[in-house]
């Protein structure tokens, strides 16, 4: 049975960084696209980026480039690096896949990681 296992989250200062991980193990599933996803408090969760499978990456216009993402496809990793963090990234992030192309929408993403709690103070 294929998981996702996210790892990384915590506390920072405003202006720091942080890098999530997600996992994927088990086998029998090929994932077309591995999105991050972010819930603030009390908000819908959103779409912060997307990895299609041949590396293609896209990130949310509100990011403004502070966030990007990397994979290390022998360990089945996919990494979101953040940088420059403002109290307005706090929130639980996920990570997703599906098994087709990417897609903004959460609930177009089958398979979910377990969600990491961010943190940023200011």
């Amino acid at each position: 049975q294929v998981q996702l296992v996210v790892s990384g989250g915590g506390s920072v200062q405003a202006g720091g960084s942080l890098r999530l991980s997600c996992a994927a193990s088990g086998a029998g599933y090929s994932s077309g696209c591995i999105g991050w996803f972010r819930q603030p408090p009390g908000k819908e969760r959103e779409v912060v980026a997307v990895m299609r499978k041949d590396g293609f990456t896209d990130y949310a216009d509100s990011l403004q480039g502070r966030f990007t993402l990397s994979a290390d496809n022998a360990k089945k990793m996919v990494f979101l690096q953040m940088n420059s963090l403002k109290s307005e990234d706090a929130g639980t992030y996920s990570c997703a896949a599906r098994r087709y192309a990417c897609m903004w929408q959460p609930n177009a993403y089958g398979l979910w990681g377990q969600g990491t709690q961010v943190t940023v103070s200011s």
